[in-house]
Protein backbone atom coordinates (compact mmCIF):
# COMPACT_ATOMS: atom_id res chain seq x y z
CA UNK A 1 0.00 0.00 0.00
CA UNK A 2 1.32 3.42 -0.97
CA UNK A 3 1.35 5.97 1.86
CA UNK A 4 3.84 8.14 3.69
CA UNK A 5 6.27 5.92 5.59
CA UNK A 6 5.53 2.80 3.55
CA UNK A 7 8.66 0.67 3.07
CA UNK A 8 9.38 -1.44 0.01
CA UNK A 9 12.10 -4.01 -0.74
CA UNK A 10 15.26 -2.94 -2.50
CA UNK A 11 15.02 -2.75 -6.28
CA UNK A 12 18.77 -2.36 -6.68
CA UNK A 13 21.01 -4.20 -9.10
CA UNK A 14 24.58 -3.61 -10.27
CA UNK A 15 26.17 -3.94 -13.70
CA UNK A 16 29.02 -2.57 -15.78
CA UNK A 17 28.53 -0.14 -18.63
CA UNK A 18 29.13 -2.16 -21.78
CA UNK A 19 31.37 0.47 -23.41
CA UNK A 20 33.19 2.24 -20.57
CA UNK A 21 33.22 -0.50 -17.96
CA UNK A 22 31.96 1.92 -15.30
CA UNK A 23 30.16 0.48 -12.27
CA UNK A 24 26.45 1.31 -12.44
CA UNK A 25 23.81 0.80 -9.75
CA UNK A 26 20.18 0.73 -10.87
CA UNK A 27 18.21 1.98 -7.86
CA UNK A 28 14.62 1.62 -9.09
CA UNK A 29 12.92 -1.14 -11.05
CA UNK A 30 9.22 -0.39 -11.14
CA UNK A 31 6.89 -0.22 -14.18
CA UNK A 32 6.18 3.48 -13.70
CA UNK A 33 7.91 6.83 -14.13
CA UNK A 34 10.87 7.18 -11.74
CA UNK A 35 13.43 9.98 -11.95
CA UNK A 36 16.15 11.71 -9.95
CA UNK A 37 15.79 15.25 -8.65
CA UNK A 38 16.49 18.11 -11.06
CA UNK A 39 20.05 18.18 -12.36
CA UNK A 40 20.80 21.50 -10.64
CA UNK A 41 20.79 19.77 -7.24
CA UNK A 42 22.14 16.52 -5.82
CA UNK A 43 19.79 13.58 -5.33
CA UNK A 44 22.16 12.07 -2.75
CA UNK A 45 21.85 12.89 0.93
CA UNK A 46 25.00 14.58 2.32
CA UNK A 47 25.99 11.44 4.24
CA UNK A 48 25.78 9.38 1.02
CA UNK A 49 23.44 6.90 2.70
CA UNK A 50 20.42 7.48 0.46
CA UNK A 51 19.17 8.79 -2.88
CA UNK A 52 15.95 10.80 -3.03
CA UNK A 53 13.84 10.43 -6.17
CA UNK A 54 10.36 11.04 -7.55
CA UNK A 55 8.10 8.20 -8.61
CA UNK A 56 4.60 7.88 -10.09
CA UNK A 57 4.20 4.32 -8.86
CA UNK A 58 1.29 5.34 -6.61
CA UNK A 59 -0.51 7.08 -9.48
CA UNK A 60 0.81 10.61 -8.88
CA UNK A 61 4.28 12.02 -8.35
CA UNK A 62 5.54 11.50 -4.79
CA UNK A 63 9.02 11.53 -3.26
CA UNK A 64 10.79 8.38 -2.13
CA UNK A 65 14.16 7.58 -0.55
CA UNK A 66 16.29 4.56 -1.48
CA UNK A 67 19.09 3.52 0.87
CA UNK A 68 22.30 3.53 -1.13
CA UNK A 69 23.48 1.36 -2.75
CA UNK A 70 21.14 -1.57 -2.15
CA UNK A 71 18.73 -0.81 0.69
CA UNK A 72 15.00 -0.52 1.12
CA UNK A 73 12.82 2.22 -0.39
CA UNK A 74 10.72 4.50 1.83
CA UNK A 75 7.85 6.73 0.64
CA UNK A 76 8.43 10.28 1.92
CA UNK A 77 5.29 12.11 0.79
CA UNK A 78 1.64 11.38 0.16
CA UNK A 79 0.41 14.75 -1.10
CA UNK A 80 -3.09 14.82 -2.59
CA UNK A 81 -2.71 15.52 -6.31
CA UNK A 82 1.01 14.80 -6.14
CA UNK A 83 4.15 16.89 -5.84
CA UNK A 84 6.24 18.70 -8.46
CA UNK A 85 8.66 15.85 -9.07
CA UNK A 86 11.56 18.07 -10.10
CA UNK A 87 11.17 20.56 -7.27
CA UNK A 88 12.95 18.66 -4.51
CA UNK A 89 16.15 19.95 -2.91
CA UNK A 90 17.83 18.39 0.14
CA UNK A 91 18.82 20.63 3.05
CA UNK A 92 22.60 21.04 3.60
CA UNK A 93 22.42 19.06 6.85
CA UNK A 94 20.39 16.29 5.21
CA UNK A 95 17.52 16.78 7.62
CA UNK A 96 14.75 17.85 5.26
CA UNK A 97 13.62 17.76 1.65
CA UNK A 98 12.14 21.03 0.40
CA UNK A 99 9.66 20.81 -2.48
CA UNK A 100 6.62 22.38 -4.12
CA UNK A 101 3.11 21.05 -4.63
CA UNK A 102 0.66 23.26 -6.57
CA UNK A 103 1.01 26.68 -4.90
CA UNK A 104 2.73 25.51 -1.71
CA UNK A 105 6.38 25.37 -0.66
CA UNK A 106 6.77 22.44 1.73
CA UNK A 107 9.37 20.52 3.71
CA UNK A 108 9.43 16.89 4.86
CA UNK A 109 11.83 15.57 7.47
CA UNK A 110 13.84 12.74 5.92
CA UNK A 111 13.98 10.86 9.23
CA UNK A 112 10.65 11.46 11.01
CA UNK A 113 8.62 12.30 7.87
CA UNK A 114 7.12 15.28 9.69
CA UNK A 115 5.87 17.75 7.09
CA UNK A 116 5.70 21.56 7.14
CA UNK A 117 4.08 24.09 4.81
CA UNK A 118 6.40 27.07 4.53
CA UNK A 119 4.32 29.27 2.20
CA UNK A 120 1.20 28.93 0.10
CA UNK A 121 -0.03 30.96 -2.87
CA UNK A 122 -3.60 29.89 -3.66
CA UNK A 123 -4.25 29.22 -7.32
CA UNK A 124 -0.57 29.25 -8.24
CA UNK A 125 1.70 26.69 -9.85
CA UNK A 126 5.26 26.59 -8.52
CA UNK A 127 8.42 25.27 -10.13
CA UNK A 128 11.58 23.73 -8.73
CA UNK A 129 13.29 24.98 -5.57
CA UNK A 130 16.76 26.45 -5.17
CA UNK A 131 18.23 26.83 -1.70
CA UNK A 132 20.50 29.68 -0.59
CA UNK A 133 24.00 28.74 0.56
CA UNK A 134 23.11 29.45 4.20
CA UNK A 135 19.97 27.30 3.92
CA UNK A 136 17.67 30.14 5.01
CA UNK A 137 15.85 30.91 1.74
CA UNK A 138 14.19 29.08 -1.12
CA UNK A 139 13.52 30.67 -4.51
CA UNK A 140 10.91 29.32 -6.90
CA UNK A 141 9.29 30.42 -10.13
CA UNK A 142 5.53 30.79 -10.03
CA UNK A 143 2.67 31.01 -12.53
CA UNK A 144 -0.64 32.54 -11.43
CA UNK A 145 -3.43 34.37 -13.24
CA UNK A 146 -1.58 34.49 -16.56
CA UNK A 147 1.50 36.17 -15.08
CA UNK A 148 4.85 34.89 -13.93
CA UNK A 149 6.67 35.55 -10.68
CA UNK A 150 9.74 34.81 -8.61
CA UNK A 151 8.98 34.03 -4.98
CA UNK A 152 11.37 33.73 -2.05
CA UNK A 153 10.38 31.67 0.99
CA UNK A 154 12.10 31.43 4.39
CA UNK A 155 12.94 27.88 5.44
CA UNK A 156 12.11 28.66 9.08
CA UNK A 157 8.44 28.81 8.14
CA UNK A 158 8.00 32.53 8.68
CA UNK A 159 6.56 33.03 5.20
CA UNK A 160 7.40 34.06 1.67
CA UNK A 161 7.17 37.03 -0.66
CA UNK A 162 7.01 37.71 -4.38
CA UNK A 163 10.11 39.59 -5.56
CA UNK A 164 9.37 39.87 -9.30
CA UNK A 165 6.32 39.97 -11.58
CA UNK A 166 6.82 39.45 -15.30
CA UNK A 167 4.61 38.81 -18.36
CA UNK A 168 7.26 36.44 -19.77
CA UNK A 169 7.83 32.89 -18.57
CA UNK A 170 10.34 32.62 -15.73
CA UNK A 171 12.27 29.39 -15.18
CA UNK A 172 15.10 27.78 -13.21
CA UNK A 173 15.89 30.45 -10.58
CA UNK A 174 19.08 29.60 -8.70
CA UNK A 175 20.77 31.14 -5.70
CA UNK A 176 24.41 32.16 -6.09
CA UNK A 177 26.58 29.43 -4.50
CA UNK A 178 28.23 31.80 -2.00
CA UNK A 179 26.18 35.03 -2.03
CA UNK A 180 22.78 34.58 -0.37
CA UNK A 181 21.53 37.85 -1.88
CA UNK A 182 21.95 37.00 -5.58
CA UNK A 183 19.66 34.89 -7.77
CA UNK A 184 20.21 33.94 -11.40
CA UNK A 185 17.15 32.99 -13.42
CA UNK A 186 15.95 32.58 -17.00
CA UNK A 187 13.28 34.39 -18.98
CA UNK A 188 11.69 32.76 -22.00
CA UNK A 189 11.94 33.57 -24.84
CA UNK A 190 15.28 35.35 -25.33
CA UNK A 191 17.12 37.14 -23.87
CA UNK A 192 17.55 34.25 -21.48
CA UNK A 193 19.95 34.94 -18.57
CA UNK A 194 19.09 37.41 -15.79
CA UNK A 195 20.38 38.33 -12.34
CA UNK A 196 18.33 39.78 -9.47
CA UNK A 197 18.86 40.45 -5.78
CA UNK A 198 16.88 38.50 -3.21
CA UNK A 199 14.91 41.61 -2.28
CA UNK A 200 13.81 42.09 -5.92
CA UNK A 201 16.16 44.97 -6.74
CA UNK A 202 18.83 45.13 -9.41
CA UNK A 203 17.04 43.03 -12.03
CA UNK A 204 19.59 42.84 -14.87
CA UNK A 205 19.84 41.08 -18.23
CA UNK A 206 23.25 39.44 -18.40
CA UNK A 207 23.43 38.80 -22.15
CA UNK A 208 21.37 40.37 -24.93
CA UNK A 209 20.59 37.85 -27.66
CA UNK A 210 17.78 36.76 -29.95
CA UNK A 211 16.01 33.46 -30.55
CA UNK A 212 18.63 32.50 -33.11
CA UNK A 213 21.12 31.95 -30.26
CA UNK A 214 19.61 28.95 -28.46
CA UNK A 215 20.96 29.37 -24.91
CA UNK A 216 19.80 26.78 -22.40
CA UNK A 217 20.53 25.21 -19.01
CA UNK A 218 22.58 28.03 -17.50
CA UNK A 219 23.91 27.41 -14.00
CA UNK A 220 26.71 28.51 -11.68
CA UNK A 221 30.19 27.07 -12.11
CA UNK A 222 30.45 25.96 -8.51
CA UNK A 223 31.89 28.37 -5.98
CA UNK A 224 33.66 30.39 -8.70
CA UNK A 225 30.37 32.28 -9.05
CA UNK A 226 30.74 32.35 -12.84
CA UNK A 227 28.00 31.02 -15.09
CA UNK A 228 28.15 28.13 -17.53
CA UNK A 229 25.58 27.59 -20.26
CA UNK A 230 24.95 25.71 -23.48
CA UNK A 231 24.55 27.30 -26.90
CA UNK A 232 22.60 24.38 -28.28
CA UNK A 233 23.88 22.23 -29.89
CA UNK A 234 27.24 23.80 -30.59
CA UNK A 235 29.17 24.74 -27.48
CA UNK A 236 29.57 24.77 -23.71
CA UNK A 237 30.39 28.32 -22.62
CA UNK A 238 31.37 30.31 -19.53
CA UNK A 239 30.42 33.81 -18.47
CA UNK A 240 32.72 35.59 -16.04
CA UNK A 241 30.87 37.55 -13.39
CA UNK A 242 30.65 40.45 -12.86
CA UNK A 243 32.40 41.40 -16.16
CA UNK A 244 30.04 39.23 -18.30
CA UNK A 245 32.96 38.19 -20.51
CA UNK A 246 32.00 35.04 -22.43
CA UNK A 247 34.44 32.30 -23.45
CA UNK A 248 34.07 28.83 -24.94
CA UNK A 249 35.00 25.84 -22.77
CA UNK A 250 34.44 23.21 -25.47
CA UNK A 251 32.72 22.77 -28.82
CA UNK A 252 30.32 19.83 -28.53
CA UNK A 253 26.64 19.12 -27.92
CA UNK A 254 26.61 19.55 -24.13
CA UNK A 255 22.98 19.43 -22.99
CA UNK A 256 22.00 19.47 -19.28
CA UNK A 257 25.01 20.73 -17.32
CA UNK A 258 26.10 20.96 -13.68
CA UNK A 259 29.42 21.38 -11.93
CA UNK A 260 31.23 20.22 -8.82
CA UNK A 261 31.51 22.54 -5.83
CA UNK A 262 34.99 23.80 -6.73
CA UNK A 263 33.94 24.59 -10.31
CA UNK A 264 36.75 22.50 -11.77
CA UNK A 265 34.62 19.81 -13.44
CA UNK A 266 31.41 20.01 -15.45
CA UNK A 267 29.03 17.10 -15.89
CA UNK A 268 26.61 16.82 -18.80
CA UNK A 269 24.50 14.52 -20.91
CA UNK A 270 24.36 14.76 -24.71
CA UNK A 271 21.81 14.42 -27.51
CA UNK A 272 21.70 14.41 -31.33
CA UNK A 273 23.92 12.46 -31.23
CA UNK A 274 23.92 10.85 -27.81
CA UNK A 275 27.60 10.36 -26.98
CA UNK A 276 26.98 9.49 -23.34
CA UNK A 277 27.50 11.32 -20.06
CA UNK A 278 30.55 13.56 -20.29
CA UNK A 279 32.91 14.82 -17.56
CA UNK A 280 34.55 18.04 -18.74
CA UNK A 281 37.62 19.81 -17.37
CA UNK A 282 36.39 23.38 -16.91
CA UNK A 283 39.87 24.82 -17.52
CA UNK A 284 40.89 22.89 -20.64
CA UNK A 285 37.65 21.57 -22.15
CA UNK A 286 39.05 18.05 -22.19
CA UNK A 287 36.38 15.46 -21.53
CA UNK A 288 35.83 11.81 -20.75
CA UNK A 289 32.81 9.59 -21.37
CA UNK A 290 31.50 8.18 -18.08
CA UNK A 291 28.76 5.88 -19.36
CA UNK A 292 25.97 5.59 -21.90
CA UNK A 293 22.48 5.95 -20.34
CA UNK A 294 20.78 5.11 -23.68
CA UNK A 295 17.67 7.04 -22.70
CA UNK A 296 15.19 8.04 -25.41
CA UNK A 297 15.95 11.79 -24.97
CA UNK A 298 12.61 12.99 -26.31
CA UNK A 299 11.60 16.46 -27.42
CA UNK A 300 11.30 17.70 -30.99
CA UNK A 301 13.04 20.99 -30.23
CA UNK A 302 16.41 19.31 -29.60
CA UNK A 303 16.65 18.56 -33.32
CA UNK A 304 16.69 22.33 -33.91
CA UNK A 305 19.07 25.14 -33.01
CA UNK A 306 16.49 27.78 -32.07
CA UNK A 307 13.92 28.33 -29.34
CA UNK A 308 10.45 26.90 -29.75
CA UNK A 309 7.88 29.20 -31.34
CA UNK A 310 4.23 29.31 -30.28
CA UNK A 311 3.28 27.17 -33.26
CA UNK A 312 5.61 24.45 -31.95
CA UNK A 313 3.71 24.34 -28.69
CA UNK A 314 0.34 24.55 -30.45
CA UNK A 315 1.26 21.57 -32.61
CA UNK A 316 2.35 19.65 -29.51
CA UNK A 317 -0.86 20.53 -27.70
CA UNK A 318 -2.96 19.39 -30.66
CA UNK A 319 -1.04 16.15 -30.84
CA UNK A 320 -1.37 15.50 -27.10
CA UNK A 321 -4.93 16.86 -26.93
CA UNK A 322 -4.09 18.41 -23.61
CA UNK A 323 -3.28 22.05 -22.86
CA UNK A 324 -0.92 20.79 -20.16
CA UNK A 325 1.68 20.59 -22.92
CA UNK A 326 1.96 24.39 -22.87
CA UNK A 327 3.23 24.43 -19.29
CA UNK A 328 6.93 24.25 -18.49
CA UNK A 329 6.09 22.95 -15.00
CA UNK A 330 6.35 19.14 -14.98
CA UNK A 331 5.41 18.85 -18.69
CA UNK A 332 3.80 15.41 -18.50
CA UNK A 333 2.82 15.31 -22.19
CA UNK A 334 5.11 17.94 -23.69
CA UNK A 335 6.69 16.75 -26.94
CA UNK A 336 8.54 20.00 -27.63
CA UNK A 337 11.14 19.88 -24.84
CA UNK A 338 10.30 16.59 -23.15
CA UNK A 339 8.93 14.55 -21.48
CA UNK A 340 11.60 15.50 -18.98
CA UNK A 341 11.91 12.01 -17.50
CA UNK A 342 13.26 10.73 -20.81
CA UNK A 343 16.36 12.93 -20.26
CA UNK A 344 19.29 11.70 -18.10
CA UNK A 345 19.65 14.99 -16.11
CA UNK A 346 22.93 13.90 -14.45
CA UNK A 347 24.18 15.42 -11.20
CA UNK A 348 27.04 14.80 -8.79
CA UNK A 349 26.67 12.95 -5.51
CA UNK A 350 27.45 14.75 -2.27
CA UNK A 351 30.98 13.29 -2.16
CA UNK A 352 31.40 13.85 -5.92
CA UNK A 353 32.39 10.21 -6.48
CA UNK A 354 29.09 9.19 -8.09
CA UNK A 355 26.71 10.58 -10.69
CA UNK A 356 22.96 9.99 -10.56
CA UNK A 357 20.86 10.00 -13.73
CA UNK A 358 17.60 8.76 -15.27
CA UNK A 359 17.16 6.41 -18.22
CA UNK A 360 14.10 4.83 -19.81
CA UNK A 361 16.21 2.27 -21.70
CA UNK A 362 14.39 -0.54 -19.86
CA UNK A 363 10.99 0.68 -21.08
CA UNK A 364 10.21 2.83 -18.04
CA UNK A 365 12.25 5.71 -16.59
CA UNK A 366 14.45 4.38 -13.77
CA UNK A 367 17.05 5.96 -11.48
CA UNK A 368 20.72 4.99 -11.81
CA UNK A 369 24.03 5.94 -10.20
CA UNK A 370 27.37 5.53 -11.94
CA UNK A 371 30.69 5.53 -10.10
CA UNK A 372 33.29 7.96 -11.41
CA UNK A 373 36.73 6.55 -12.27
CA UNK A 374 39.11 7.14 -9.33
CA UNK A 375 41.47 9.37 -11.30
CA UNK A 376 38.54 11.65 -12.08
CA UNK A 377 37.24 12.07 -8.54
CA UNK A 378 36.46 15.76 -8.24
Amino acid sequence: MFCKGATFPSESREFRDARTGARVVQLTNHPSINHNLYFLTSSFTPDMKAVVFASYRSGAAQFFKADFPDGAIVQLTDVAGGVHGYSGVIAPDGGELFFTASGAVCAVNLHTLEERTLANWEGASLGECSLSADGQFIVTAMKRGGLNYLAVTRTDGSGGEVILECPRTLIHPQFHPTDNNLIEYAQDPAPRMWLIRRDGTGNTCLHEHGNEEFIVHETFLGETGDLIFTVWPYALKRMKLPTREISTIAHFNAWHISSNRAGTWILCDTNHPDIGLQLVDAATGERQTICYPSSSNQGSQWRKDRYALREDFEAAALHAERERALSWMEMKVDTVYGPQWTHPHPSFSADERWVVYTSDASGHPQVYAVELPSRRNC
